[in-house]
């Protein structure tokens, strides 16, 4: 969940801040993560067929109850957060997962019951570490694009290359641009590439292994480690963004707790002059009665 308490909102004790605090504390947030997890574990036993005959109607009630569980979070959240919640990626793709599981799953749309199981998905929101590598991965796109685009011309290179030495002999491997891309494909993820492609196209060119072996070490090697480069470099420069975030944040809490501190002191100084004028203004009655 990426909602956060401003610092309105913790200074403040209106009824949305209150129910802000309390949809954020920490008993609240486990509690929630502890029946998604139930809700998981219940559409996993849904698929035994031996458990439904036993305990469907049972599982079938309590996984409604948990959805009218996970609507009512969905339904604080809104009304805690207001515009906030529909401003933050995570909360609307809460939303979505909910409001999926509403759908009738009858008929065309029968499909959807399916997706029901999207609901374990929620656990990405709910915990941090998990959101920071899947925010990571989407900060990621650009540079893995870039990265696929070479891999595509590494391939397309490769494949035309490999066509043309090995697809007279071999055509089931490399007989079309399309074939061979597949095949090399196949190599690059190292999958049976020496007994099912490279050995028996060395048995018809031996010296096969010098357009194999550097093929391997640059597709599988390096372009993929570049991947995980990228992802790696995203997830850090996204930590030290969030942590920056949250000293500001910090910063600025303090600095608000400080000036109604510095408010208040103002206030009861103001407060204990009034009071000394009063005194002094009933002393000055008392004396001219007399």
């Amino acid at each position: 969940m990426q909602e956060v308490l401003t610092a309105e909102d913790e200074a403040g004790w209106s009824p949305r801040a209150a129910t802000a605090r309390f949809v954020l504390s920490p008993p609240v947030q486990s509690a929630i993560m502890a029946l998604i997890v139930l809700n998981a574990v219940i559409l996993g036993l849904e698929t035994a067929p031996s458990v439904m005959n036993r305990w469907g109607e049972w599982l079938i009630a309590l996984d409604f109850v948990l959805l009218c569980v996970f609507t009512v979070e969905i339904a604080v959240r809104i009304f805690a957060f207001r515009g906030r919640f529909f401003r933050d990626p995570w909360g609307v793709f809460d939303l979505l997962v909910i409001t999926i599981a509403w759908l009738p799953a009858t008929g065309p749309l029968a499909v959807l019951r399916a997706l029901r199981v999207l609901r374990v998905l929620r656990l990405i929101s709910m915990m941090p570490r998990l959101r920071i590598v899947v925010e990571a991965m989407l900060h990621a796109i650009p540079g893995i694009g870039a990265i696929a685009m070479l891999l595509l011309i590494l391939y397309y290179v490769a494949a035309v290359i490999a066509t043309k030495l090995f697809g007279g002999t071999h055509p089931e491997l490399f007989g079309t641009i399309g074939g061979s891309m597949f095949t090399l494909f196949q190599v690059m993820t190292l999958e049976s590439w020496s007994t099912g492609v490279a050995r028996p196209v060395m048995e018809d060119h031996p010296q096969a292994w010098a357009f194999f072996v550097p093929f391997v070490l640059v597709a599988t090697f390096v372009v993929l480690n570049l991947f995980i480069g990228i992802i790696v470099e995203s997830i850090q420069t996204l930590r030290k963004t969030r942590e920056q975030a949250d000293q500001v944040r910090l910063e600025a809490q303090t600095a608000m707790r400080a000036e109604l501190h510095s408010d208040a002191l103002t206030i009861l100084q103001q407060v204990r002059a009034l009071r000394e004028e009063v005194a002094g203004l009933r002393a000055a009655l008392a004396a001219a009665r007399r």
